[in-house]
């Protein structure tokens, strides 16, 4: 059941219609083997088991003095930005409290409310996509947007961790494996995965985790991992040349959309293309295109059918994903993983959108995740049969990136391991292509 994340063991005996584990466990193999999921377990997941508990064992060092200090740095700038808000609102209220915020911007500052949702108390919605909205009619919304993320930054990170450091002087986050329904790890105590690194706010928070003496931090992601994986699902020749070619993919899906040479294709063609790049693989429609490209929905309907004119088979990959969903109700990844869509056939047009976006984006961030989880369990193996398993240790996994703290007389053999276990995952793993 692809949608029982983290499952505990009542969830195991429910699942099996049990209270017995044994009988439970020999319930849950067979039908491994029957979903044809047993290599997804014997090869994916059961390998790692002791690599992500050493990874949670080992932890990572913090620098408390330092995250201590960004604290009351913060704390400053927080007290700052509240007095501002005071000003702006022309009295003081609980910034917190959306209720009391909805009042102060739609009541006291008059500010519009068309396209504004209301809470079922009867309140106007203040998250976060309301407040972009209305940023232009107020600057009092800049400065909210800045105090709630710097809110955030402090009451889940930077405030905590310290108070979460063990008596080794590391944090030992948690990890779970099958955390998502795509088969991607979550994090927890803390989600060390959702640390934002788009501020300068948010990057200043990584210079609280540090080496060990003696210790570098060696780190490495997979290059525009998703649109490779987009080419090898759809065999769009186009798409697929782009990589062979080892072209920067946005700047010559630009080229090739806009028709013009990739030596004239500006800043804003490149964005443009990359919006695109990136929201059709999470099933970003024209409505959708056009509220992140800005201009009409005329505009945005062209660029799209420009997009797939010049893509036509991953056009067809993307039709077909959702054909075979809405007939078998799951799809699945290179390496078999399968997720299940129970609303796919719903007679409720938002559900069944819904369904058909994450059933297009659920294959090719399943498969991401497979490789990761397999580079893991590759890398692990090197290290261990060349003896540098004590020199070289994994301490973070974040999406499609791994993050090693590695003494510094191993780290250039570990660099050149480490890469060549992540560059040769498909040719060492159990997936066959038909191609």
């Amino acid at each position: 059941d692809s949608e029982k994340t983290n499952p505990d063991l009542s969830d195991i005996l429910s699942y099996a219609q049990t209270n017995n584990v044994a009988t439970a466990k020999k319930y849950v193999f067979e039908n491994l083997a029957k979903h044809k999921l047993d290599k997804v377990y014997s090869e994916i997941e059961e390998p790692i088991i002791p690599v992500v508990s050493e990874m949670q064992n080992y932890g990572i060092k913090i620098d408390k003095k330092y995250l201590e200090d960004l604290s009351k740095k913060y704390h400053k700038v927080l007290s700052g930005l509240e007095k501002e808000i005071y000003v702006l609102a022309t009295e003081e209220f609980n910034i917190k409290s959306p209720k009391q915020l909805g009042h102060i911007l739609f009541e006291v500052l008059k500010l519009p409310t068309a396209g504004v949702k209301k809470s079922a108390a009867g309140g106007y919605s203040t998250q976060i996509d309301i407040l972009e909205k209305l940023e232009e009619f107020h600057p009092i919304i800049k400065k909210i947007i800045e105090y709630r993320e710097l809110q955030k930054l402090l009451s889940t990170y930077i405030d905590v961790i310290p108070d979460m450091v063990g008596s080794d002087g590391r944090l030992h986050a948690q990890f779970f494996q099958h955390g998502t329904t795509t088969g991607r790890f979550s994090s927890n105590n803390p989600n060390l995965q959702n640390i934002p690194i788009k501020s300068e706010l948010g990057k200043n928070i990584r210079g609280g985790f540090v080496a060990d003496k003696g210790h570098s931090f060696l780190s490495f992601d997979y290059s525009q991992m998703e649109l490779r994986l987009a080419a090898i699902f759809s065999a769009d020749e186009t798409l697929t040349e782009i990589f062979q070619k080892g072209e920067d993919v946005h700047t010559a899906v630009a080229a090739h959309v806009f028709k013009v040479p990739m030596s004239e294709v500006t800043k804003e063609m490149r964005r443009h293309a990359k919006v695109i790049n990136f929201g059709i693989l999470y099933g970003m429609g024209v409505n959708a295109l056009k509220k992140n490209l800005g201009g009409t929905q005329k505009e945005a309907a062209q660029f799209y059918e420009d997009y797939f004119k010049q893509f036509k088979r991953f056009k067809g990959y993307l039709d077909g994903t959702i054909e075979y969903a809405r007939e078998h109700g799951y799809t699945e990844t290179l390496f078999g993983r399968k997720r299940y869509f129970r609303n796919i056939n719903s007679s409720i047009p938002f559900i069944k959108k819904m369904a058909e976006r994450t059933a297009i984006n659920a294959p090719i961030q399943g498969t991401l995740a497979d490789v990761v989880k397999l580079a893991m369990r590759f890398i692990d193996d090197r290290l261990r049969k060349e003896g540098l398993h004590e020199s070289v240790h994994l301490i973070l996994q974040i999406h499609d990136e791994l993050i090693f703290e590695v003494k510094k007389e191993a780290m250039d053999v570990a660099r050149k391991i480490i890469r060549e276990e992540m560059e040769g995952v498909f040719e060492k793993s159990f997936i066959h292509f038909k191609t």
